[in-house]
């Protein structure tokens, strides 16, 4: 237990890794009434067009819904905007931005190209733009002294049927930009066994995938992730909490830990938490609906590897500065807790070795000194 708290602004200038965080989710309101303004898009929804702070506030209304499926209806306005090359770059460049102000020092993007395509882009296009953008926002923070390593997860949303089309793409953009593949959207009813065949084709070429699971659905949903899609991460992840029969007994060995869990556990699978997001939604409505009832401290105690994420920082209005902050607050982590979750996340990192062993060295000289 920490005695002495952390500031927002010591945890700011703290170096983080941030594994999930979604393009379409991290927009920054000013940039979608400009880019519609430009365009001339009426943003759908009823969101508002008198002031950035006033958008920004709606986001926030309405992602607050308990549910995922109401939770994703408000991507329709970022989407709307992010439907051209000028709009894609400028998003992609922003959010990178954004992600050096929070100390971020390696990030990784998803997104899915196909949503993309309204205005007659090409994935390919569209993954291009992106791409251009993450370079140019990279370039101008090596420019003024500060170093940040991104990469695209390319995404595939599970209630269309273009899951090897996009496992096709994701890897040939590999080495140009693309580190991993994830699935993404509406969960229940839509298991990783459904995109089985793209799945083997990755692993089959060797190449690194995340999945969404244990958010929107439970249990046998993370099974088909960790079976069938042959996820080396679990997107959120949350609800492999239900496989723990006594959730705060800090010790795995008399935890009552289901076959899943286990697994999980054993092997050190990354679980891609998202507090805040996490409330949002309701992916942890059975344990309570403030943060110091989410599982998180729970999961951390019994030694899976959880790392801290946004999710979608608009919708959230939060930041990873912020989310870390929240869990100091409610369960008085001090700045080693915090390394472990850095460390949990570099390791999880879609990045070549060398570069995950140059994250751990930097972030253990920050934390430590």
């Amino acid at each position: 237990m920490n005695t002495t708290a952390l500031t927002e602004e010591q945890i700011r200038e703290l170096p983080k890794v941030s594994l999930h965080d979604h393009l379409d989710g991290g927009l920054r309101p000013e940039t979608i009434l400009d880019l519609a303004q430009q365009a001339g898009i009426e943003l759908p929804g009823g969101a508002p067009t008198d002031s950035a702070e006033a958008l920004g506030q709606w986001f926030a209304t309405q992602a607050d819904s308990g549910s995922l499926v109401e939770y994703l209806k408000t991507f329709d306005v970022t989407l709307s905007v992010m439907q051209s090359v000028e709009g894609l770059h400028r998003v992609a460049k922003e959010f990178v931005e954004d992600l050096v102000s929070d100390g971020v020092i390696y990030g990784e993007i998803r997104w899915a190209p196909e949503q993309h395509l309204e205005q007659g882009l090409s994935l390919e296009q569209a993954v291009e733009a992106v791409q251009a953008g993450l370079d140019a926002a990279v370039a101008a923070a090596e420019a003024s002294g500060k170093n940040i390593q991104v990469g695209q997860l390319i995404t595939a949303m599970r209630h269309n049927d273009r899951g090897m089309e996009i496992a096709e793409l994701a890897l040939k953009y590999r080495d140009k930009g693309a580190v991993g593949f994830d699935i993404a959207g509406a969960e229940a009813g839509f298991p990783a066994s459904k995109f089985a065949d793209a799945f083997t084709h990755l692993a089959n070429h060797m190449f690194p995938i995340t999945v969404h699971a244990g958010e929107a659905d439970g249990v046998e949903s993370i099974r088909s992730a960790l079976v069938d899609g042959r996820t080396l991460r679990l997107g959120h992840g949350v609800r492999i909490a239900e496989d723990i029969a006594a959730l705060d007994a800090g010790d795995a060995d008399v935890a009552g830990l289901g076959d899943v869990a286990r697994w999980v556990l054993e092997r050190g699978i990354p679980l891609e938490l998202s507090p805040s997001s996490n409330l949002q939604t309701g992916a942890v409505a059975q344990w309570g609906t403030e943060i110091a009832q989410h599982p998180f401290d729970a999961l951390y105690r019994l030694g899976f590897a959880v790392t801290v994420n946004t999710d979608n920082r608009l919708m959230s209005s939060t930041t990873l500065t912020k989310e870390l902050l929240l869990l100091v607050e409610a369960f008085g982590y001090g700045r080693e807790d915090l390394l472990l979750f850095q460390l949990n996340a570099a390791g999880g990192a879609f990045a070549r070795f060398e570069d995950r062993e140059a994250l751990v060295d930097a972030l253990v000289s920050a934390y430590t000194s």
